[in-house]
């Protein structure tokens, strides 16, 4: 494979270790009522549309800033095996479009280890998509799971 076409060229990761069992995390993941609480960056009201959460199901949140605006979110799973990995294609309209999230869980006793992988189509977009803020957006998303986690 060239280095143009790699996919770690065009792939942003986040990680970070939960105090919570990979379960609890698991569940915060895959059940609408919970995602609805967590999903967005800080201050975003998330209402989830659409959850068919199995390979080949959709997903589809709306997600409401402090100003009022929405934007919706919307994705396919192609890959969840239990308690170890999700996958789907996400837009973020009008930010973000045809991307693929990976959300990878490993259990460490009453911990768990999380990876978040977000893989762009070309290397150039992935720059863009850092450079617009990604680290900062998601590690806010992430923190509002943790806070999620914290109180469940």
């Amino acid at each position: 494979m060239s280095e143009v076409n790699n996919p770690k060229n065009r792939t942003l990761t986040l990680e970070r270790t939960f105090e919570a069992p990979i379960a609890l995390v698991w569940e915060a993941w895959t059940q609408p009522e919970h995602v609805a609480q967590w999903w967005g960056p800080k201050g975003m009201e998330t209402k989830v549309l659409e959850h068919d959460f199995k390979v080949g199901g959709n997903w589809k949140y709306a997600m409401r800033m402090p100003d009022g605006n929405e934007f919706i979110a919307d994705g396919v799973y192609s890959e969840i095996v239990m308690h170890k990995k999700i996958v789907s294609t996400a837009n973020f309209k009008p930010m973000t479009e045809g991307v693929e999230i990976q959300a990878i869980f490993n259990a460490d006793g009453d911990k768990t280890h999380f990876t978040f992988n977000c893989v762009h189509e070309t290397e150039e977009y992935c720059k863009q998509q850092e450079q617009m803020g990604f680290y900062n957006g998601w590690g806010s998303v992430f923190e509002r799971l943790h806070e999620f986690l914290q109180n469940s």
